[in-house]
């Protein structure tokens, strides 16, 4: 067994620190790998749970913890720093992965690894574990944030080198030690669900087969365009200096908002997108994605950069998408490429201020007005009545100009 060859290698370590911090979810998988964690590598458990907005239960976390003899339980509020430090760089960015994806999951796992290593320094631990899957790309997500802030602690990957390969092996495993197995609303174990407070992610079970449609109780937080209400809703977005600020001339905290958008959207049956993506290690998977609120942030930061940005900076922007999404995506938030890539994006962020309105009706989202105070859009010069404010007689060499282009 593959685990044999490297504990009698950890257990000299012991000596002078047994300590593993885990990622803990408080599910089937993280406590699987809880118990697999103790009996492979004889080590006291730290089990650390950012709560990001993922709908959880607290009690439940503590108890299955307990239950499995943890005695330092870690439940940490990041929703503020999650929305704020992460989410809204990336609707700046305007990234899209693959033009679908909203990267709801890629942007989760930087904060939770930071933090995890944070944990791991402040208690001495020497190793961190996470319960990413061995052909996933979250292993690769969190583990270079583990090596950007702590090269010299130890990363256990369980899926990588225990024996259970299979959701099958996990159950039997789960049944062995009486770690209770939870159901889906068909009585069946769980699809694989990862959800944040900017979106839900479901995989896994009819839906590695893309012929499949996907079943409408996978959903949790969007009801279908055909149920969604038949009286539109309207929604008003302030910016201020690229980001958000308020919804319907409320201010309102990072998180607030974007739970505020998230059950306008949800209720409408906006934000669900059903995708086969391109791994980072280099296989296709495929996801159903749940993004209300933030399908929202993304058409009202593109509209409200419409009236207040150049077109240089907004063209500039656009180039600079796909591979500012691809680096997330892969896992290099901290990476200097995506920073300067950041600083580039947000060059002119604090032209960005005003209000969208929009209307939601079915799964659809429309513009309905842009307000701002920005000169960037001149009613003056669109206008077809006559005036001095853009002189027509220039148009010709300007038409000229470009036609010379041709032949380049």
């Amino acid at each position: 067994m593959p685990q044999k060859k490297i504990v009698p290698r950890i257990k000299k370590k012991l000596k002078n620190n047994n300590k593993i911090v885990l990622a803990y979810s408080g599910g089937l998988d993280t406590s699987i790998i809880l118990k697999w964690l103790q009996e492979n590598y004889n080590s006291e458990i730290i089990a650390y749970t950012a709560d990001i907005g993922q709908v959880m239960n607290k009690s439940k976390i503590i108890k299955n913890a307990k239950r499995l003899g943890v005695k330092n339980i870690i439940i940490e509020n990041l929703q503020n720093t999650f929305v704020k430090d992460y989410v809204f760089p990336m609707i700046r960015g305007h990234a899209l992965y693959e033009g679908t994806y909203l990267l709801g999951t890629s942007i989760a796992r930087p904060l939770i690894a930071k933090r995890q290593i944070a944990i791991a320094k402040k208690f001495k631990a020497f190793a961190v574990s996470h319960g990413a899957t061995g052909k996933g790309n979250d292993q690769v997500r969190f583990e270079l944030g583990y090596y950007y802030f702590g090269p010299k602690i130890k990363v256990i990957a369980p899926w990588r080198i225990w024996n259970l390969k299979s959701r099958t092996d996990l159950i039997k495993y789960a049944k062995k030690h009486h770690i209770p197995i939870p159901k889906d609303k068909k009585g069946a174990p769980p699809f694989s669900v990862d959800d944040n407070l900017y979106h839900t992610s479901t995989e896994g079970k009819i839906l590695e087969n893309p012929k499949k449609h996907a079943p409408e109780y996978i959903f949790q937080r969007t009801v279908s365009p055909e149920k969604a209400p038949s009286k539109p809703s309207y929604v008003t977005i302030g910016f201020k200096k690229g980001d958000p600020i308020s919804v319907n001339n409320k201010k309102l905290t990072p998180a607030k908002l974007l739970q505020k958008l998230n059950l306008f959207a949800g209720k409408n049956g906006i934000g669900r997108v059903d995708l086969v993506e391109n791994r980072f290690i280099g296989i296709k998977s495929r996801g159903v994605y749940e993004t209300p609120g933030g399908t929202l942030l993304m058409i009202a930061h593109r509209a409200i950069e419409s009236v207040t940005l150049d077109k240089k900076t907004m063209h500039k922007k656009d180039e600079l998408m796909p591979k500012y999404a691809e680096l997330i995506y892969n896992g290099f938030w901290f990476s200097k490429s995506r920073i300067n890539l950041q600083k580039k994006i947000d060059l002119r962020k604090n032209k960005v201020n005003g209000k969208i309105k929009l209307k939601l009706y079915k799964g659809n989202v429309t513009i309905l007005s842009r307000q701002s105070n920005s000169e960037a859009y001149s009613i003056n010069k669109v206008s077809f009545e006559e005036n001095k404010s853009f002189k027509k007689s220039k148009v010709e060499r300007f038409i000229l100009g470009a036609a010379r282009k041709l032949r380049v």
